[in-house]
Formats: C-alpha cells, structure tokens, sequence
C-alpha cells in the first residue's frame, strides 16, 4: 500500500492551487492520502481526492465552521493499514504524561506511565504536521513522519514537501519527496 503524507498546505482562498507537481507527480498512484492538518479550506481535500482517498486529521489553525463539519476530518484518525496501527494528528505526540488539562485530539502521548492511565499499544506509524519542518524518527518502534509543509515550509510560502509511506507486509518505510 503507497499512503501521501501531506500537512500545513493553509491554502486560504479558492484561487490557491496545490502544487502541480504534487498532483502530477508526487502522488501519483498512492492508494490513501493522509493530511495532518491545518488544511484550511475543504476544497484542498476535494482536490486531493481526486487522486485517491482522503482522511485528514483537524489542525490548530483548521477553524470548526470551515474545516470541523467535513467527514474526512477528525481530531486525531486511527487505522489500521495492512496489519500497522497509523494515526494521523497535527500536533507530534509526547513522550510521557502530560497535564490532563491539554489532553484533547492534538495532545496525545505515546507511552503514559503505568497507572497514569489506561494503557494502550502504541502505534507502528504516527503521522503529524504542524511544525513545517521535515521530521522522520523510529521511537522505541514507532515510525514519526513530519512531511513537513507542501506549501510553506520554514513557513515561507513557496513549493515545500510531502511523504510516500509505503506499507507491506507488516512493515512501514517512508520517504520524503521536495516539490518543484
């Protein structure tokens, strides 16, 4: 299975384009597109979606009227993809506990201490954006994959970044694909 990592496109206006190269190129003959949010506008799903399926996770800049009633949105996206458990979420997960008071969709820790709270397997793949830099790390067995910014990396707007996280045989590998 070929997945296209995407976040941090904060395309604002209808006449804002994707990059072509991303639709041309980029993504071509990826079976799932995953955008880690701050989308801005549903149009940009509705485009990715012409290319394949689309699930995205709501960004800190996603505003509820515009982005939060689209079904392809959730606060954090749980799957499961050839045998892999893979979330989706804007905001890179912590290591440990964090204050309860932030725990929401975008909070989310990887290994809470025993009797913290309820435990959990952590995931084979965590997709997350947000920062607009390009991150990718094995965690204790855990992939972490920033695509970084496909349109404004280092938050300057030109042609940034996106991922191909391939899938198969119980096994993730991702890579990182600069736009032109």
């Amino acid at each position: 299975m070929l997945i296209g990592l995407i976040s941090d496109t904060h395309i604002a206006t209808p006449e804002q384009k994707l990059p072509l190269t991303l639709i041309k190129t980029a993504f071509k003959g990826v079976d799932l597109i995953l955008h880690a949010g701050d989308i801005w506008i549903p149009r940009v799903l509705d485009e990715l979606e012409t290319l394949a399926p689309v699930l995205a996770a709501q960004g800190d800049d996603d505003m509820e009227e515009d982005i939060g009633q689209d079904k392809r949105v959730l606060g954090k996206q749980v799957l499961t993809l050839d045998g892999l458990t893979v979330w989706v979420t804007h905001i890179r997960p912590q290591y440990g506990n964090i204050n309860p008071e932030h725990e929401s969709p975008s909070y989310q820790t990887l290994f809470p201490r025993r009797g913290h709270r309820k435990p959990f397997p952590p995931p084979d793949v965590v997709v997350f954006g947000h920062s607009h830099k390009v991150e990718m790390e094995d965690f204790k067995g855990t992939l972490l994959i920033n695509p970084g910014s496909a349109t404004m990396p280092h938050y300057l707007p030109k042609p940034g970044t996106v991922g191909l996280l391939h899938i198969a045989d119980g096994k993730a590998d991702a890579q990182i694909v600069q736009l032109e």
